[in-house]
């Protein structure tokens, strides 16, 4: 099943996120489809940077997002 998640960046305690689509077999910060955003939670408020346009396509096509992406793709405007 192809998932919208999120790939873990950044250093040790200085979390940055990737909203990737990735075959939910894969790592979590392992092989990916597409990169189609990103997750800052250290900046206040936190930057939410998504192509709404990929998202909406690919949840058309059958991708599951993931419980935290999908509250990002709701505070992104999707």
């Amino acid at each position: 099943m192809v998932k919208i998640r999120l790939r873990r960046m950044g250093a040790k305690k200085a979390p940055f996120y990737r909203v990737v689509v990735a075959d939910s077999r894969y790592p979590r910060d392992g092989r990916f489809i597409e990169e189609i955003g990103t997750y800052d939670p250290r900046q206040d408020p936190a930057a939410i940077r998504i192509d709404v346009e990929r998202a909406q396509a690919w949840i058309k096509t059958g991708a599951q997002p993931t419980e935290t992406v999908r509250a990002l793709l709701k505070k992104a405007g999707l």
